[in-house]
């Protein structure tokens, strides 16, 4: 989805907390439903100069992979204008949203906004990683 790997974010906090842009979203999140949150991330991405964007998640019950491309779009778009997007959510199936687009690493969960205002990511969940082959020694399928 997303064209480029993940660099660390080379832009600094906003200096009050105001300078932030936010979009709240709830229900399921899925291609029949994802529109008003595509137009939500537009809007906040409307005008000049730099935006920090927070995307909260938290009052999502569902969300498929139609949730990246909006997603990567206002990345593209903030990192092109020296700011950032950063999501907040604490939905495990989200974090599998993610994983499975490859972007994980670029949407890590923040608890609050303020925590992603800071940029101080939740702690990891502790899930195992998926494995690197599906393949045994010997060469079996498992």
């Amino acid at each position: 989805m997303c064209a480029h790997p993940d660099p660390p974010e080379p832009f600094p906090t906003p200096e009050l907390f105001d300078e932030c842009r936010m979009v709240h979203a709830h229900g399921e999140l899925d291609l029949s439903s994802v529109a008003p949150l595509v137009h939500a991330l537009e809007g906040a991405r409307s005008g000049r100069g730099r935006v920090f964007l927070i995307v909260d998640l938290r009052e999502v019950t569902f969300a498929d992979g139609s949730i990246l491309r909006p997603l990567c779009e206002a990345w593209d778009d903030c990192r092109a204008r020296r700011g950032w997007v950063r999501v907040v959510h604490n939905s495990l199936g989200i974090d599998l949203v993610l994983l499975g687009g490859g972007v994980l690493g670029r949407f890590p969960a923040y608890a609050s906004a303020q925590d992603a205002w800071r940029g101080t990511p939740t702690a990891a969940r502790g899930a195992a990683p998926a494995p690197a082959s599906t393949c045994t020694a010997d060469g079996a399928a498992r």
